[in-house]
């Protein structure tokens, strides 16, 4: 049999994936196993390392075992995940130290603050693209460091291995043999230049990180390793953060391209091409994922040792930079969880579209889920959410479409926050919107969706595009994809959302938006 099938693991915040495709873009078989979340206090969010490999590499076998395909039958692997969640584990028995600190975790705003008091702020977004938040990783790796007994000592002696997901997986697959990132996830981790593609010497040194702990940094498609461990070798080929594997799999290879991500959070992304894009509107520049420079001995495929322990520390890489330019909700598809497990106004996540269809409108409650604060293009790390507009004529039905209608509120926000810094750098806004993720199903939301923005929301065939994009990585890599533009081909549209109502009645809407954000956020 040809090597026509790509398995992708797909790594979230609320479950692990494992999904594999045929060359055509088609799934063939997916594994899903839910994730359990850990709120050791208020603010706090973490995950068992082990549980994320365990799951991941139980519903690989599953997916595996449903294709009904041997591992000699999979041409290579692509890695996606959760971006920003902080693992620090020993070297010698791959155990972590603690468990790993979620992206929403906010423990570590009070070093944030530090270093903005220090001035820091320029600096980080100038190198890095980011601003200073306890979002990315950085400061959850001094937390570690600072609060695990013994954590300095054993960094200093070079025993520790720092990584976000993806790095924790590529480790156990390889059994410790290979310790990397790519790009995209090294960008995630306010430690990185990604104007150099290179980790910073001078942000390691404010944030107090040892270059001890770091993994190599290599472009998002490239043989990073193999995994034996399904019964045969299978290369390890493609890796990304899931935003920007989602970017990939929507065909988003130039500038202008523009998707949302609706998961536990929502993710906006817009490919600014080998230029880094700064925002005067609240958002960030982030790397997109990245080809290797081909060569004619091989062409996109590096391997791991090609770069020296530390991901080549100070030293430009020697691919191609592409950059996006990134709006992050940190509760998206965590405003229906919330429905569930909180107020406990439905049974099941797949239920809240009828009940908020068994309403015309929200009746004037506007929700905003500030439960971990506001992201993009907000950055109030101390809201708290706020459900305002209530009267006694309101219902759970009511809650439940404001709840969608927060989704939906949030991402237009990010949408014209990104039009204006567009037009500022002379170019146009987005004229469509690419929409992935397990809330894109829900097609009030994307008809709202699209009514708020006044552009076309597109919804693809596969609707599976973070894991979709991984494979697309590894796929390229490995040889059976060709060319960026064999992959273009494969994008389908299966929905297109038109506008249906007037500007004006959008614009009432986000006023609303606006000041229920602004209590939500008054002191």
């Amino acid at each position: 049999m040809s090597k026509d099938h790509l398995l992708a693991l797909d790594q979230g915040t609320s479950s692990s994936r494992a999904i594999v495709f045929h060359r055509s873009g088609a799934i063939v078989a997916m594994a899903q196993k839910e994730l359990r979340q850990i709120y050791p206090q208020p603010g706090w969010v973490e995950h068992d390392p082990m549980e994320i490999w365990a799951a991941q590499f139980e519903v690989a076998q599953q997916a595996l075992a449903q294709s009904g395909l041997a591992a000699r039958d999979i041409a290579a692997i692509g890695i996606t995940n959760q971006r920003e969640t902080t693992v620090l584990w020993d070297r010698r028995s791959g155990l972590p130290l603690h468990n790993a600190i979620v992206w929403q975790d906010r423990r570590t705003e009070p070093i944030c603050a530090q270093l903005r008091q220090q001035g820091l702020g320029p600096a980080v977004r100038h190198s890095t693209g980011l601003v200073i938040d306890a979002y990315f990783s950085g400061t959850k790796l001094r937390w570690l460091l600072d609060h695990v007994p013994g954590a300095r000592a054993a960094a200093a002696r070079g025993e520790l291995a720092f990584g976000t997901v993806d790095s924790w997986l590529l480790w156990q697959l390889t059994q410790g043999r290979v310790h990397a990132t790519d790009v995209s996830n090294a960008s995630r981790t306010m430690l990185f230049d990604i104007r150099r593609n290179s980790w910073s010497t001078e942000l390691l040194a404010a944030l107090q990180v040892p270059d001890t702990v770091l993994p190599q940094v290599l472009p998002s498609s490239c043989v990073f390793g193999d995994t034996t461990l399904f019964g045969a070798p299978i290369a390890i080929a493609g890796m990304a953060g899931d935003q920007q594997a989602a970017l990939f799999g929507q065909a988003g290879f130039a500038a202008g391209v523009t998707k949302n991500t609706y998961g536990t959070g929502c993710f906006m992304l817009m490919h600014t091409g080998a230029q880094m894009q700064t925002s005067s509107h609240g958002l960030i520049a982030t790397a997109a994922a990245q080809l290797a420079a081909p060569s004619k001995a091989a062409p996109n495929r590096p391997q791991a040792a090609s770069l020296p322990p530390g991901g080549g520390l100070g030293t430009p890489s020697p691919w191609g930079a592409q950059y996006a330019i990134e709006g992050s909700v940190f509760a998206g598809g965590a405003v229906v969880q919330w429905l569930r497990d909180g107020l406990q106004a439905i049974r099941s996540s797949a239920e809240v579209e009828a009940l908020a269809n068994s309403v015309p409108d929200a009746g004037g409650v506007v929700f905003v889920p500030a439960f971990t604060g506001l992201g993009a293009p907000y950055w109030q790390a101390d809201a708290r959410g706020a459900i305002v507009g209530l009267s006694r004529g309101s219902t759970a039905a009511h809650i439940a479409r404001a709840a969608l209608e927060s989704i939906a509120f949030q991402s237009a926000a990010l949408l014209q926050a990104m039009a204006a810094d567009a037009q500022a750098a002379g170019g146009t806004a987005p004229t469509e919107l690419r929409v992935d993720g397990g809330a894109c199903v829900n097609d009030l939301l994307m008809q709202f969706q699209a009514d708020l923005l006044g552009v076309a929301v597109l919804r693809p065939v596969v609707s599976e595009t973070t894991a979709l994009g991984a494979a697309h990585l590894a796929g390229l890599a490995s040889g059976v994809y060709g060319s960026l533009e064999e992959l273009a081909a494969l994008w389908r549209v299966g929905r297109r959302f038109e506008p249906q109502r007037s500007r004006e009645w959008a614009a009432q809407r986000m006023a609303e938006w606006s000041r229920a954000v602004r209590q939500a956020t008054a002191p």
